[in-house]
């Protein structure tokens, strides 16, 4: 209900002196909240709502990363130029590339080279993030950080344009700052969730800006299919019109990310004595994890999301090079299909956050995980040369996709306590968009040493299997208690 009378312009303080109930798995339960110096406090819907908005926006500008850059077209084209380093020209089908790339002396598959990048790359986030959380955790201006790693990630990727020929490790410096920037600006991103949802907000909040990005991520692609399809009709080579690709996603991504820079308010933080810079990364990070140790179920359910999503990212990684190396479709084909994701990811995520309020964000995650199950055993058993089954398994990829990642991000919002969001979320994104490395090394090792993409998408299939399982096991609502949250209605 809105708010009325002399409430309407005041904040709500979520933690007080009293008792009240909250739906869990086990049934209503009581629990107990007390005062605390400096609780949270909100301020009123329709200023809580403008903000979600405005926030919505970076969602739609980072999706032209993530769908068109990492997702679709840098794994095909990279490892193509990276094939042409190593055998003169990209491997085909008839005359696959089976000589190595020699990087410090040690031997490198082609068709591996784009999944160790990713996994450098988050390695390198795994050391700078907790610096980058515990930073704009100190400062008054989340805003301002999260548009700053947004137009070094944005640069980075407009600089993708310049990669051809054999200059495949160009291709890789900036790969590797693209995500890393990606992973920064979405620590940041993420952390402002707390400032701006409610706790019985977050689900919603989460959900719609991950379908919104789903919208974004859908008109680039779109514009990627015509400028790659129809690459005769405007002058262009198919390769030069991919590399127009990554310079328009790069324009989308800084363009777009000023809107929720100019909708989002600066908030006052609590002073922190202790200062951090990237000189003390380590530091840093060693309290970081620290900290984290004091609060198990947060711990454990973080422990728990590094597993499936990773298996979760990997599979959206290496889909496009799957598709293309081992099922023989046509870089448009794949297009086509992370345009159906991108269809039903809107319809999954908005669908998966209605029925989190009403069965609880963690049900109905563990029930997606199953399905991401089933969608590994389809893709091993997929035909070659089939876009129907490919499409239709991408159109299966959509309806989870969204919705796990969405509801993880709001359920783990819950497990921090106060002031801890930018750090606490640091170690989150090491695990997020793109940054699998798990996975990715998986991935690459098992290509490597078989020969078969098939055999590297099955071994995925136990990130699931234990991320499930592990899940299960996090007591959620122990866990917001211990963190000095307030529990949502339900859990």
């Amino acid at each position: 209900m809105p708010d009325s009378g002399a409430h309407q312009d005041q904040k709500r303080t979520l933690a007080g002196a009293s008792c009240r109930k909250c739906w869990t798995k086990d049934g209503m339960i009581p629990v107990m909240t007390s005062d605390m110096a400096g609780a949270r406090t909100y301020d009123d819907g329709p200023t809580r709502r403008r903000e979600q908005r405005a926030w919505y926006w970076y969602e739609f500008a980072q999706s032209a990363f993530v769908t068109t850059v990492s997702v679709v077209l840098a794994t095909p084209y990279l490892t193509a130029v990276a094939e042409t380093a190593a055998c003169g020209a990209a491997g085909t089908d008839a005359n696959p590339c089976t000589q190595d790339l020699h990087v410090l002396g040690i031997p490198v598959a082609p068709g591996s080279a784009v999944f160790y990048v990713v996994t450098i790359a988050t390695v390198l986030s795994f050391l700078a993030m907790p610096v980058v959380g515990a930073l704009a955790d100190r400062s008054p201006s989340k805003r301002r950080w999260l548009l700053t790693y947004a137009a070094i990630g944005a640069v980075a990727t407009m600089c993708l344009f310049f990669v051809t020929g054999t200059n495949w490790l160009l291709g890789a410096f900036l790969l590797i700052i693209g995500n890393v920037a990606l992973i920064a600006s979405l620590t940041v991103y993420a952390a402002i969730l707390v400032d701006i949802a409610e706790p019985d907000e977050r689900d919603r909040v989460s959900t719609e800006g991950w379908a919104f990005g789903y919208v974004g991520g859908f008109l680039l692609l779109i514009v990627s299919l015509v400028l790659v399809q129809m690459h005769d009709t405007f002058g262009l080579s198919e390769g030069l019109a991919v590399r127009v690709g990554f310079l328009l996603a790069g324009v989308w991504w800084l363009v777009f990310s000023i809107v929720p820079y100019l909708g989002i308010k600066d908030r006052i933080v609590e002073a922190r004595e202790a200062k951090v810079s990237f000189r003390t990364s380590f530091s840093q990070l060693r309290d970081t994890l620290s900290h984290v140790r004091k609060y198990p179920q947060t711990l454990r359910f973080l422990i728990a999301f590094l597993f499936f999503n990773d298996g979760v990212q990997t599979v959206i990684v290496v889909a496009a090079v799957y598709g293309t190396q081992e099922l023989g479709m046509s870089i448009t084909n794949v297009i086509l299909a992370v345009l159906i994701v991108e269809i039903t990811g809107i319809i999954g995520a908005l669908f998966m956050g209605r029925t989190a309020a009403k069965r609880g964000a963690q049900q109905v995650i563990l029930g997606a995980l199953v399905v991401w199950v089933v969608i590994v055993f389809i893709g091993y058993f997929l035909p070659a040369h089939s876009p129907s089954m490919f499409w239709l398994m991408a159109g299966l990829i959509g309806l989870v996709v969204a919705g796990t990642q969405a509801l993880s991000r709001s359920l783990f919002s819950q497990l921090i306590p106060r002031g801890r969001e930018g750090e606490y979320f640091s170690l989150y994104q090491a695990a997020e968009r793109g940054t699998s490395w798990l996975g990715t090394l998986l991935f690459g090792l098992t290509y490597q040493f078989t020969g078969s993409y098939r055999s590297a998408l099955f071994a995925l299939i136990v990130f699931f299997i234990i991320g499930g399982y592990l899940l299960r096991k996090v007591d959620i609502a122990r866990g917001i208690r211990e963190a000095g949250n307030e529990l949502p209605a339900v859990l």
